[in-house]
């Protein structure tokens, strides 16, 4: 993954840790796209979008709002995402469901010629209502060419 090295994500702690490991993500899974690499670049802003849900819930106060529903887990990523959802963090547009099952594909299967436009806009859609975007890329530790 693109924070390999880069950083210690327990050291930063529960807010900025994955704040960090989102922004390096998006940049890393922007970067793989780019690349054509798109399953290992949706698998990468996958992992930008739970660390972004994490940092989000992490924040002093901001659970307390949340409802989290009868049996929710906040460790699942669904759950996480419709209970930012309900408590108006995250407007909803973004097709979690959809990304989830497209992150399945993406891990079992290369997918060549995948138009990955509206996906990106959708991740950066939410990543600005998380408050993770817009971010300065030069504050962010330089890339290693060695991560894939």
């Amino acid at each position: 993954m693109p924070h390999f090295g880069l950083m210690d994500e327990e050291a930063l702690g529960p807010v900025e840790g994955p704040l960090q490991r989102a922004r390096l993500h998006i940049r890393g899974g922007k970067r793989r796209l780019r690349q054509g690499k798109l399953s290992a670049g949706i698998v990468t802003l996958y992992d930008a979008l739970e660390g972004a849900m994490r940092s989000y819930v992490a924040e002093p106060g901001h659970l307390a709002k949340l409802d989290i529903g009868k049996g929710g887990d906040l460790n699942n990523d669904k759950a996480l995402y419709a209970a930012l959802v309900r408590a108006g963090v995250i407007d909803g547009k973004f097709d979690f469901e959809a990304f989830d099952q497209l992150l399945e594909r993406a891990l079992n299967e290369e997918m060549p010629g995948y138009d990955y436009q509206e996906l990106l806009s959708g991740i950066e859609a939410v990543m600005t209502q998380l408050g993770v975007m817009p971010f300065d890329e030069a504050l962010l530790p330089p890339e290693d060419p060695n991560t894939f």
